[in-house]
């Protein structure tokens, strides 16, 4: 294994290196013709814009250079420009800031990083319904009571926030959100529900949606992902077994299903047989949850998550990385959501799931921080 992850963390080093040069005043999101698209120019307070400084911060954090340094900084520059957009930010504002600025205060101290990142917490604090208990994820008159499984990869800022300012009230409002969504998104199989719509005066479940899944009630496959990393760090950062007991559910039944396919997900565990459909990036999220509830079980139980983890791993690096330097991505067959055409949202490049799968070879190498 040590072989294997130390040849892949090569790579990505050797490509991300030459990546990070040429990239160096744009936030990437999916990629045309073998180059980034910048979504910078086109939408600041895209949801993904966080996942390009997290990136070359993660390189930093396991190779010390100064040039990942350099271009972290430099995104994140671009990335504050976000802030001004106060009526188009949502629930996502953990993905935007938690893994950049939050990962910039951890590796280099900076205060202006931390107050960033506070004050992104304090976004996300604000969307908390008290009379629901739950965080509201999008804006708009008509969701008012709309929840996204998506969110429990959010609230670690929340959690991240009382542990700077000894302040618990958002550890508190990040465990109602994720004792609610336990009750109302994951379905006593293991697997998730996407978005559930509550009442926003009772909290009260009102119906599920299909979301990017391919029906309701089917099992969108990046969702599992999010569900499984999502309550393991909610375990990491409160101790409570309830969290891990979800996580290790979800993850039971993702294992299962991916059993089936190679090891490489489809866009949708409950969907036709054709046209195949694959996400490469919920194979990348689920093994970096994986990987942390392998940390943190008993030795017995251990490889259980790990030997899955590496299972998807090397079925991804195999099959859909591009390691030429002279185009941008590396992880290839990414999947926005099934309900989408395949002119938007199949089969693409993506740039979180360039993140989630360094990030899982960098947990393989047992570097510390962990960045949530």
């Amino acid at each position: 294994m040590n072989e294997w992850v130390n040849g892949t963390w090569e790579k990505l080093d050797r490509k991300l290196r030459v990546t990070c040069a040429r990239n160096g005043d744009i936030l990437p999101y999916t990629s045309h013709n073998g180059r980034f698209t910048d979504s910078a120019k086109s939408d600041i307070a895209w949801w993904t814009n966080g996942f390009w400084p997290a990136l070359l911060w993660l390189m930093y954090a396991g190779t010390k250079d100064e040039e990942y340094r350099r271009g972290a900084e430099s995104a994140e520059r671009i990335l504050a420009g976000a802030f001004a957009e106060y009526d188009r930010l949502h629930h996502d504002v953990g993905f935007m800031f938690h893994i950049s600025f939050g990962a910039d205060y951890k590796l280099t101290g900076s205060r202006e990083a931390r107050t960033r990142c506070l004050y992104a917490a304090n976004l996300l604090a604000g969307r908390y319904n008290p009379n629901g208990e739950f965080l509201r994820s999008w804006n708009g008159g008509n969701n008012v009571g709309w929840v996204i499984i998506d969110c429990m990869m959010n609230i670690p800022l929340l959690y991240w926030a009382s542990e700077q300012t000894g302040d618990p009230r958002y550890k508190y409002i990040a465990m109602k959100h994720a004792d609610k969504v336990l009750k109302t998104h994951i379905r006593p199989d293991g697997s998730v529900n996407h978005i559930v719509e509550l009442d926003p005066d009772t909290g009260e479940f009102i119906r599920t949606y299909g979301g990017q899944g391919y029906e309701e009630g089917s099992s969108w496959t990046r969702g599992q992902a999010w569900a499984i990393y999502g309550y393991v760090l909610s375990y990491i950062h409160t101790g409570e077994a309830r969290y891990l007991d979800a996580a290790k559910r979800v993850a039971h039944y993702f294992i299962s299903c991916v059993a089936a396919t190679g090891y490489v997900p489809r866009i949708d565990f409950r969907a036709p047989d054709e046209p195949t459909l694959i996400d490469t990036t919920a194979g990348a999220i689920a093994a970096c949850g994986l990987i942390e509830i392998a940390n943190n079980v008993g030795e017995y139980e251990r490889n259980t998550y790990l030997d899955a983890a590496m299972k998807i791993l090397r079925a991804l690096e195999e099959k859909y990385c591009d390691w030429d330097t002279d185009t941008d991505p590396i992880l290839t067959m990414g999947s926005e959501a099934y309900n989408r055409g395949s002119d938007r949202g199949h089969h693409m490049s993506i740039i979180y799931g360039d993140y989630f799968f360094a990030e899982a070879i960098y947990k393989l190498r047992g570097e510390k921080p962990l960045f949530w």
